[in-house]
């Protein structure tokens, strides 16, 4: 099956189905444990999984503030399709869609369009105009219009596993802990940009330099091992290197902006301005540090670099 963008794309005869709701930002191991319930119930009743999420998020519409993005909207409905999901719907978030009573969304969008037989939504799930749904109101409206509803708690080994909790351990730099609740390493994508090229011609170290998808969740300010990957890449070359990552503004350049740079380790032959990259986030190594002197600097990243290549070995 595959991706709707919106309800226009459901096509017509479209049968029933077990629908899971969410924003799903992340895809963490919570959002994971919704899919996977409403798998169970189609293995049970013989039906698809369609997985309903939201683009661009709620909050960029109703509060005009968008939050860090843990997982980019095509990177989200990879995810989505990897847990479970037969097909997913990207609905569009508008002020027309939040202004829908919680009858009127589940009427228009579970019941009339994608056929319900069954709702799965996290326990704290809210729906409808201010947000006036919850699990309480989707089961009520069930028995109304023929699909059950089941609220998924968000824990995993006895841990409460939000969005905004992984954002906030990223922001501290925890990127092992927030790796934990993802179920993977955290991932930033972009495409490889010329920088000031001081890692090749300077100090050594030659780095990719990201221009990021729009409000990616970069981690705080540091240095990291991780892994680069080519998101595109040609078929029988190598598209993955362990990698020493660099966060932050560059302070012994005086730089002022914040960037993401990959140093694939060992590595100088690669070319890759212009490739669509991911970088993923292992283990933190130090935070960022302001040398009095290039040389200084050049000691510091050597060290990284073997700690990197220590971390990653194993």
């Amino acid at each position: 099956m595959g991706r709707w963008d919106g309800l226009g794309d459901v096509p017509p005869g479209w049968g029933r189905s077990v629908v899971a709701i969410g924003v799903f930002d992340g895809v963490h191991r919570g959002h994971q444990a919704i899919v996977a319930t409403a798998a169970r119930r189609a293995r049970d009743l013989g039906l698809p999984v369609v997985v309903v999420t939201f683009d661009p998020h709620p909050e960029a519409v109703l509060r005009g503030a968008t939050p860090p993005v843990l997982t980019p909207l095509d990177r989200r409905v990879e995810l989505l399709e990897e847990h479970g999901a037969d097909q997913v719907c990207v609905l569009p978030f508008t002020r027309e869609l939040s202004a829908l009573s919680a009858e009127e969304f589940v009427q228009g969008v579970l019941v009339d369009r994608l056929r319900a037989a069954a709702v799965v939504v996290g326990e704290d799930f809210r729906f409808g105009h201010r947000a006036a749904g919850d699990v309480a109101a989707l089961t009520e409206l069930g028995h109304k219009y023929d699909f059950t509803a089941d609220g998924v708690r968000l824990v995993a080994d006895g841990d409460t596993i939000t969005s905004t909790r992984v954002r906030a351990l990223l922001a501290e730099g925890a990127v092992a802990p927030a790796a934990n609740l993802l179920g993977r390493p955290h991932r930033v994508e972009g495409e490889v940009v010329h920088g000031a090229a001081r890692g090749r011609e300077l100090l050594g170290f030659p780095t990719a330099n990201m221009n990021l998808t729009p409000h990616a969740a970069v981690p705080g300010d540091g240095v990291y091992a991780g892994w680069l990957s080519h998101l595109a890449p040609v078929a029988g070359q190598e598209s993955r290197w362990p990698a020493a990552i660099s966060v932050g503004t560059n302070p012994t350049f005086d730089g002022a902006e914040r960037t993401v740079e990959a140093y694939a380790l060992d590595r100088d032959d690669l070319e890759l301005y212009g490739a669509h990259m991911a970088v993923e986030f292992t283990e933190h190594i130090r935070g960022q540090e302001r040398f009095d002197s290039i040389d200084d600097l050049i000691v510091a990243m050597r060290r990284d670099v073997d700690r990197c290549r220590e971390v990653l070995s194993t």
